[in-house]
């Protein structure tokens, strides 16, 4: 289920809120500028599908936000519990950065944790099947997939070459709450 938590920066261990309902947690992150909405495939995913076949049941939804937000690219991405590189792979964005592009990623399956430091709060968004977050360029930010990765993500960008984590040097990303395992069976 998805969620979003709500916590002050200074108080990791209990949120101020927490939220569960999709429109609840849309529009908690719509009032700090970040886009949270479902998405459904227009037709049938098959485990194991292309990233064309993944990208077409989802086209509405992508070409709807490439011309409303400029995005010049989308691809997919995808991590499984038994990749080899899955622990690299998770430390890297795991600490505070930003990025001079927005992140934006659909979940097609799985789920994965932004966590967004906005002023004085800290947002703990869970992102399972069906959900698009849009984090905004400049937002500081850490990403976690958990020790046990699982998801299959829709990416899009303005310039792929942009996408590169600018580390604030931070350690508040420490002293948050990590993502447990995922346990869905969902495959795409």
């Amino acid at each position: 289920m998805s969620r979003l938590r709500i916590f002050n920066e200074t108080q990791p261990q209990s949120p101020l809120s927490v939220h569960e309902d999709h429109a609840d947690i849309a529009s908690e992150l719509a009032k700090v500028g970040v886009r949270f909405e479902q998405w459904e495939a227009s037709q049938p995913i098959a485990p194991g599908a292309s990233q064309d076949e993944v990208i077409a049941a989802y086209r509405a939804d992508i070409d709807r936000l490439m011309a409303e937000e400029g995005y010049q690219s989308v691809d997919v991405i995808s991590l499984k519990p038994d990749h080899p590189d899955r622990a690299a792979l998770r430390q890297k964005f795991l600490s505070e950065h930003t990025h001079s592009e927005d992140e934006v990623r659909f979940f097609v399956a799985g789920a994965g944790q932004f966590t967004l430091h906005l002023g004085d709060k800290v947002y703990d968004v869970l992102c399972e099947q069906g959900d698009l977050i849009g984090v905004p360029d400049g937002t500081r930010h850490w990403f976690d997939m958990s020790e046990a990765p699982y998801f299959v993500a829709i990416r899009l960008f303005t310039n792929k070459d942009g996408w590169v984590a600018n580390f604030t040097g931070e350690a508040i990303a420490e002293r948050f709450p990590r993502m447990v395992p995922h346990t869905s069976t969902v495959a795409a």
